[in-house]
């Protein structure tokens, strides 16, 4: 069935097209009785704006992206919340994709946003991001976007992060300040920002307590499976140490579920024999048996801030000012449990 056009509601009602739009947009000039019959016209044909018209007449289409890793995950669930909540109360709609920590995906879901004429795009990084042509097309297509959590530092757009360095840091010092020595560090790949920050932030800790550091303590995980890497890891770290490692520190709280699960059916008592300190401050860390400490991590507060930045990105665009290219750095703090 054809789309009813305000041109034919006029015509239907012996007004002008300029009194349906000003009727339907509820201006002042317009009589509550004109306004009552053009709302009860275009109720009973089930009239709807041309939204793709009034966004080439306004240039904008009041919708913007998300891209991030994955949506399983509690803290990404609590930026995605956060972001919707905001733009809908801004009468945005987002368009949410998930990379899978797949770059290839990542540069398709960036051109398929491109191609829907999107006002903005809010973007986690992939894992394996070491190019970034496709933040580059944005930029030449002149579409504000904002990095946040997994970021390149050599892109230059906003950016809402946290300091993972300091966070680190701060955790690791409160494992040595209670007498933990020889701790392992079970980190993401070599990539992403956010674990090299994390894992310089454990390094410097060690440093600063004249605790050399042991290149052997430090694992891998970057099978994008967390939960299996932090069981394979902490059972690698056993055959290789034995018991001597007295703590572990996490980039992330599912590996460090992963490292208590295995512990756990192997009898290896926590802290009392190995203490766990996470990072993000999930759910299950505050459920899990024994409670896992962490690094709070904010997830909503993290997506309040990105879509707020982004909105300002995209004011500044129509008023023909360059980028801001700001960057709000999110407080964390230490929550400390039953694991150290």
């Amino acid at each position: 069935m054809r789309p009813v056009t305000l041109k034919e509601i006029a015509k239907e009602l012996g007004i002008s097209v300029a009194t349906v739009s000003k009727a339907l947009k509820g201006y002042q000039d317009v009589s509550p009785k004109t306004r009552k019959r053009v709302l009860e016209l275009t109720e009973k044909l089930n009239y709807s704006p041309n939204t793709a018209a009034i966004s080439l007449r306004k240039q904008h289409t009041k919708t913007i992206g998300v891209i991030i890793p994955t949506i399983v995950h509690y803290f990404f669930s609590s930026v995605i919340e956060a972001i919707i909540k905001i733009a809908d109360s801004k009468d945005y709609l987002v368009i949410l994709l998930q990379s899978d920590e797949n770059f290839e995906l990542e540069k398709k879901q960036v051109n398929l946003l491109l191609s829907k004429g999107i006002d903005g795009l809010i973007i986690s990084l992939s894992n394996h991001t070491r190019t970034y042509t496709h933040l580059k097309k944005l930029q030449d297509y002149n579409v504000p976007f904002v990095q946040i959590d997994k970021i390149s530092k050599i892109v230059h757009s906003s950016k809402v992060i946290i300091d993972d360095r300091k966070a680190a840091y701060n955790a690791v010092s409160y494992l040595i300040e209670k007498g933990y020595k020889k701790i392992a560090h079970f980190r993401a790949g070599l990539n992403p920002q956010n674990s090299i920050d994390r894992y310089l932030g454990y390094k410097k800790a060690l440093e600063d307590n004249d605790i050399p550091l042991d290149p052997s303590l430090v694992y891998i995980c970057d099978n994008n499976r967390d939960f299996e890497d932090g069981i394979f890891n902490a059972e690698k770290m056993i055959k290789e140490h034995g018991n001597s490692v007295d703590a572990i520190f996490t980039v992330n709280d599912m590996l460090a579920i992963g490292a208590i699960h295995y512990f756990r059916n192997n009898d290896i008592k926590i802290p009392e024999e190995i203490a766990v300190f996470g990072f993000s401050n999930w759910f299950m860390s505050s459920v899990i048996s024994p409670k896992l400490s962490t690094v709070n991590q904010d997830g909503s507060i993290m997506g309040e801030a990105a879509i707020n930045v982004l909105f300002e990105e995209i004011e500044n665009k129509r008023a023909g000012k360059p980028a801001l290219n700001k960057t709000v750095v999110i407080d964390t703090d230490l929550v400390i449990r039953e694991s150290t």
